[in-house]
């Protein structure tokens, strides 16, 4: 049994799916950059409340939370989508490495 792999093919999903990732990656950093702004303003403005008695932040809980949250993340097992997406390698191939291109630029 012989398996016929069509270069045109495979360098259409190649890619595709470069130019996607890239697009996706580019956007991504944007987005995350854009969180990680908010959520030092907020800590900022919590800081400022907390320095003018108007609110009381217990420091301790909140970053507890964080490092609960990151434990969690690393350890849990990835969702069935990530399989999917892993299954179709020539497509995820170009996904990841237009990706890791966009996120660099973005």
């Amino acid at each position: 049994m012989q398996v016929g792999i069509d270069p045109q093919q495979l360098g259409l999903q190649l890619g595709s799916g470069a130019v996607i990732g890239g697009v996706i990656g580019f956007a991504a950093k944007k987005v995350a950059k854009l969180i990680a702004v908010i959520i030092g303003l907020e800590l900022a403005l919590f800081k400022f409340l907390e320095s003018r008695g108007i609110l009381s932040v217990d420091w301790n809980k909140l970053s507890t939370g964080v490092v609960k949250t990151g434990q969690a993340a690393g350890s849990s097992q990835p969702p069935s989508w990530v399989t999917t997406l892993l299954s179709t390698l020539s497509v995820s191939a170009g996904f990841v490495g237009g990706f890791m291109v966009g996120f660099r630029k973005g």
